[in-house]
Parts: C-alpha cells; sequence; structure tokens
C-alpha cells in the first residue's frame, strides 16, 4: 500500500512539460544510439591505438624526429659558401634586400662569412662543419637535404608550421596524424611520445605536440627526465597496486556505459587513458632505466644516466622504437643565434648546442644501424628555419650573430627507405635563395608519411565542415630523395 501511494505521488509529481521533456531524452538516445551503432562507435569499443594497415607498404615503422628548435645555422654547419668569405663584411648587394622582410635586420646589412671550416667526408663528400665532429662517421648514411623552405620566419609560427602544417595552435602534430592513421604497435607505451631538452620548452610550447582536433587519445605524452617520468601514473600514498586496479576497473565500467549513450569520442580516450596509465606503471620505469645499458653504450652517446640531457633523450628514443613505439619526437632548444650577446651568438652559443647532441645524434644512427633498425626507422634532424648570410648587428652589437632566413636552409635524415649519402638541392653563391630542387615543408611532411605507407593526401580528418591533412592544400612526396 505504501509503494503505491509512494508511486502515485512520484506521477503526480511529472509535470506534462517534465514528462515530455523526459520522453524527449529518451527518444533523442535512441536515435543517437541508432546512429552510433551505424557508425561503429557503439559497437563494442576498440582500441585506438591498435595497429591500422597503411596505404602501401611502408619503408619505415617509427619516427625519431630530432628537432633542433630555434634554428640552427646552415651556413655554418651544412651549407659551406666560399664566396661569403671572399665578400665578407661587404654590404650586402641590393637585389637581396629589394621588398624582404627580415625580424630584425635594419638598414643594409654586411656579408657574413662562416669562421668555421668545411671539409667533406664519406664516399658521398658530405660537406660538413668543424663544428660537429662526429657527425662524419654517418656521411654516407645521411641525405643532406640544403634547400629546405618555409612560410614562417619567426620561431613560434615557424614551429608549429614544421609540426602541424600550420602557423597557427590549434592543427594536429605529424605524431597525432601518424598515430591516427597507423596506431601504434606498443600495448603498454604510448604511441607518439616527446622527449625535452636544452634550455625549457620550445617557443610554439606544447601545442607542438597537440592533437588539434583529433581525439586527445592521439596527443604527445612528454616523458620527463626528472622526477616522474609521466605526471600521475604512480600509485598515491596508501594505494597499492591492487586497490589501483580495482579502482580502475570500477571507473571503467562507468565511462564504457557512458560512452555507450553519448558516444563521445573523449570518453574513449579516457578509458584508453586510464588502462594505459595502468600498464605505463611496470613499462616506464623499465624504460626509463638507461643505466642497464651496456658501457659501450653509453660511450657511444656520451650519456650520463640520471642527469636531463640530449644524450639520454636519444638513447631513450632508441628504446622506446624498439618497444614499437610510432613517433618519438627530441625538442632541444637553443639554437637562435642572433649575435645580441654570448648567449646566442655563432661564437659561443652555436659551438656548444653542437657538442650538446653532435655525438649523441651521430650515436643514434650508428646505434640503429648496428641494431638493425635503422631501415625500420626513420631519423630527422632540423630546426624550423634557417639564418642569413648577413651579420645582423641589431643595436650595434659587436657579437656575430645571422637573422631568421625562410628562404633556405639545411636538415638531414637517415633510414626509412631514404637515399643514403646524398646531397639534395643547391642555393646560391651566398646560401640566400634556392637554384636546384626546392623542398617546401608540406614536400618534407608529405615524403616523411609516404615512408611510413601513407599517402598524404588520403590521411584527412573532417572538423567544421571540411577535411583537414597535415600538408594542407599542397606538398608532393620527393621521389629523389627515395632509395
Amino acid at each position: 500500500m505504501d509503494d503505491l501511494l509512494l508511486n502515485q505521488a512520484a506521477l503526480q509529481a511529472i509535470t506534462r512539460r517534465s514528462l515530455l521533456k523526459t520522453a524527449g531524452y529518451g527518444i533523442g538516445s535512441l536515435a543517437l544510439s541508432a546512429l552510433l551503432r551505424e557508425s561503429g562507435w557503439a559497437q563494442d569499443r576498440k582500441d585506438p591505438l591498435a595497429p591500422k594497415a597503411p596505404h602501401f607498404a611502408p619503408r619505415a615503422k617509427s619516427i625519431i624526429y630530432l628537432f633542433m628548435a630555434g634554428a640552427p645555422s646552415q651556413l655554418d654547419l651544412f651549407d659551406a659558401k666560399p664566396t661569403l668569405t671572399k665578400y665578407d663584411r661587404q654590404e650586402c648587394p641590393e637585389e637581396y634586400l629589394r621588398g624582404e622582410r627580415f625580424a630584425f635586420i635594419k638598414g643594409v646589412p654586411k656579408l657574413l662569412a662562416s669562421p668555421y671550416k668545411f671539409a667533406q667526408h664519406g664516399q658521398s663528400g658530405q660537406w660538413i662543419s668543424e663544428l660537429l665532429p662526429h657527425l662524419p662517421k654517418i656521411a654516407d648514411d645521411i641525405t643532406v637535404i640544403r634547400t629546405m623552405q618555409t612560410d614562417q620566419f619567426n620561431h613560434a609560427p615557424a614551429q608549429l608550421f614544421m609540426n602541424t602544417g600550420f602557423q597557427l595552435p590549434g592543427r594536429p602534430s605529424m605524431g597525432s596524424w601518424l598515430t591516427y592513421g597507423l596506431g601504434s604497435e606498443c600495448h603498454d607505451l604510448p604511441g607518439f611520445v616527446v622527449l625535452v631538452s636544452g634550455q625549457n620548452n620550445p617557443d610554439g610550447g606544447k601545442s607542438l605536440w597537440s592533437s588539434g582536433f583529433l581525439p586527445t587519445v592521439y596527443q604527445g605524452v612528454e616523458f620527463r627526465s626528472r622526477g616522474d617520468a609521466v605526471l600521475f601514473v604512480g600509485n598515491p600514498a596508501g594505494v597499492d597496486a591492487e586497490a589501483r586496479l580495482d579502482t580502475i576497473r570500477t571507473i571503467q565500467d562507468l565511462n564504457r556505459a557512458k560512452l555507450q549513450a553519448a558516444g563521445d569520442p573523449e570518453i574513449d580516450t579516457r578509458i584508453s587513458s586510464y588502462e594505459m596509465a595502468y600498464r605505463m606503471q611496470t613499462s616506464v620505469p623499465d624504460l626509463m632505466d638507461i643505466a642497464k645499458e651496456s658501457a659501450e653504450t653509453h660511450e657511444l652517446y656520451g650519456t650520463s644516466p640520471g642527469k636531463p640531457s640530449f644524450a639520454n633523450n636519444c638513447l631513450l628514443a632508441r628504446r622506446l622504437v624498439e618497444r614499437g613505439v610510432r613517433f618519438v619526437q627530441l625538442y632541444h632548444r637553443g639554437w637562435d643565434s642572433h649575435g645580441t650577446g654570448e648567449g646566442d651568438d655563432i661564437m659561443k652559443s652555436l659551438p656548444q648546442r653542437c657538442r650538446e647532441v653532435d655525438q649523441a645524434a651521430t650515436a643514434l644512427v650508428l646505434d640503429l644501424k648496428q641494431r638493425g633498425l635503422l631501415d625500420e626507422t626513420l631519423v630527422v634532424w632540423g630546426g624550423e628555419f634557417g639564418r642569413t648570410p648577413m651579420n645582423e648587428a641589431r643595436n650595434g652589437s659587436t657579437f656575430l650573430g645571422r637573422d631568421h632566413h625562410p628562404h633556405a636552409f639545411s636538415i638531414w635524415m637517415a633510414g626509412g627507405g631514404i637515399k643514403p649519402g646524398l646531397s639534395y638541392g643547391k642555393t646560391d653563391d651566398l646560401g640566400y635563395r634556392v637554384t636546384e630542387n626546392p623542398v617546401h615543408v608540406h614536400d618534407l611532411n608529405a615524403t616523411i608519411l609516404h615512408q611510413m605507407g601513407i599517402d598524404h593526401t588520403r590521411l584527412t580528418y573532417r572538423f567544421q565542415g571540411r577535411d583537414f591533412r597535415l600538408t594542407d592544400v599542397h606538398g608532393n612526396v620527393l621521389e629523389g630523395l627515395l632509395a
């Protein structure tokens, strides 16, 4: 009798408006569920990072991208220019200045020859500066592209453009595109890992490894050098592994129920994140313990276990691709060399940056090669733009430095089906403009995706009414780079 009275009271409390509102939600949920089943969202959940078939047979399985944030000077590292030496400290010809925009140069600047010696190395005869004494060991394993071009000439927009194909935040990074398109072959580590060394984060910030409008499961995961490698993965004080597992199971049941009802891909990301975080409690400590590596390996890389360094990150990168991680991005900041002081000149700052990365980057290629991993791992080294062949001399500074230069700069690549020992493209006598085989950022990214078995025009994601891709609306695979 009491139950009957309670039910009658509940029915009387329902107004016509609330009844229609509640019924509308129910009908809407039924319609939504039907649509979700048709689209695949409401079916048995699948791991969004599970391996996916490429468009065609790939040459590479993983990428290690060594990003030199701040823009290394190609004229002091890779692009030897005797003509600059001949006309050193003379005024730059007007034809190079007419209609040109610079970040900081004012007036008529003077040409600046490189103070460093260049020599040819290996059977390929690669021109390499004395600032990189280790790199000649792999001269015949690398391809040096001397004709890179970008649309941006300031750091943050150029870094974003190089990493996401667009100069403003909000687009997915290359690592996110690749894990979205190919998934990951690693079950207990993220498919896209970021390692940062040098002078803090790059100018572009964490947007450089953002998933943009893609589901956030494809976001780059930063592994830190100090403290916990990944934040919030460890158990809180007083919580043991069994209690954590019980908690995660309960949360996952709730998340799965919500996913079935709402179909929101961010709920799927949350589920994957909880599962991955639990697995990483075991996998990450083992990964990060580079002290287990042999003495010969540490000598090769110049590593110091327990200390943050680019060398340690290079060794970690090799360990990550060994475990099946799809995309590993290393950022090393500090390459800006305007010449406003000793902290950013080409006489002190530039040699210091080279000492920090040269041995380890070379060791990475040698290590991958001797382990049989270089053929399936594409290694890329470079920054966001180049430096001018003129001395900046900002505010009358006597320190030697170069301004930002988007028209021609150098990067190198190795492994992953790229033709070894190749010098690709030429610049004019001053190293100012490209004269043969220009390579736009979109061309480079199209080629990188191609080596991973991806047609860059087909890797798209519909957002705000149109299809987006990493290479925006243009870009060509550089067939001349392919082995």
